[in-house]
């Protein structure tokens, strides 16, 4: 039997419940391609799915293998595929969990080419941050130029996209982030930065047409106070959020869907300069468990990388 490295979650908890495992290599099903993974992206997910959050969202049958992202080479393809070939530079969402794994197999409908000359772990910190920021901002309708639009965690891998998609789009951008960022969320676009730890947001903020809120919790609940008549709060962070909105505002809960062509655009922008795409940290696959518990505790601009090369 032909084994991999992998990264699997064995029971619901803390960093202790994951851990390097060595795992049967798959095979690409029709329609698929297989991955030689070089590097993918941690993300706010991992941490919740290791703890159970989301277990009544997304069932799991344990022990499996965390990971939702990924950059790598294509290997070997299945049967029907016809865009990608073997030794194909690619990146994409895994369709679910198991990207943290030498071998991967994934739907060739959701993969995109890395453009040639972006490296794998620049390639690794895009398809979740920047597919779910772009479709997050459009979810509550097309955005209109002079639009109040406020975001949550814009230092984030996510916020930061959405800081700089909704000020391309001609939006007025409020953003939250830590003091010691705003000058970096000021740089990507922003025309407020509010420090949330240093004052309160719905302090200094009113008339907001569209919230996007990567947070949740009690950021979430402060947020409905400062949207105008009609406003929007769209949160990838809470699935009950439509129950709870107050009367004449919207609520909506966010989960970002594959886009291969629209990732593929975006990457090329990112490698052309038209966008920036930040990388906090770059860790080895060992150090796995302990960058997603950082991923938890810690806050800390753009996005941290697993190389499996390192």
């Amino acid at each position: 039997m032909n084994t991999i490295r992998a990264l699997q979650l064995n029971e619901y908890g803390g960093p202790q419940s994951i851990g390097v495992a060595s795992i049967e290599a798959p095979s690409p099903a029709p329609g698929q391609v297989l991955v030689r993974v070089h590097a993918a992206g941690i993300n706010g997910l991992d941490w919740k799915v290791r703890e159970g959050y989301v277990r009544d969202v997304f069932p799991l049958d344990l022990p499996t293998v965390l990971g939702i992202e990924l950059a790598g080479t294509v290997e070997a393809v299945g049967e029907g595929v016809t865009a990608l070939k073997a030794g194909d530079r690619v990146m994409g969402p895994r369709g679910g969990l198991g990207a943290y794994a030498d071998l991967v197999a994934v739907d060739e409908a959701i993969l995109s080419r890395i453009p040639p000359s972006m490296n794998f772990v620049e390639a690794a910190a895009l398809p979740v941050a920047a597919i779910a920021a772009w479709q997050s901002l459009h979810h509550a309708g097309p955005i209109r130029a002079g639009q109040r639009i406020l975001i949550h965690g814009a230092a984030g891998g996510v916020g930061g996209f959405a800081v700089q998609f909704a000020r391309r789009a001609g939006a007025e951008v409020f953003a939250t982030a830590r003091a010691a960022h705003r000058d970096e969320v000021l740089a990507l676009g922003a025309d407020h930065v509010i420090a949330y730890d240093e004052e309160a947001f719905e302090k200094t903020v009113a008339n907001i047409d569209l919230v996007l809120d990567y947070v949740g919790g009690e950021v979430l609940d402060r947020s409905w106070s400062v949207l105008a008549d009609d406003g929007a709060i769209v949160s990838s962070a809470s699935p009950a959020i439509a129950s709870t909105a107050p009367a004449g505002r919207r609520g909506l809960w966010f989960v970002n869907t594959p886009d291969a062509a629209r990732l593929e655009t975006i990457a090329n922008e990112v490698a052309d300069g038209q966008l920036r795409s930040r990388i906090a940290a770059t860790v080895p696959f060992d150090d796995l468990p302990a960058a997603i518990e950082r991923n938890r505790t810690a806050s800390q601009p753009g996005k941290t990388v697993v190389d499996f090369s390192l």
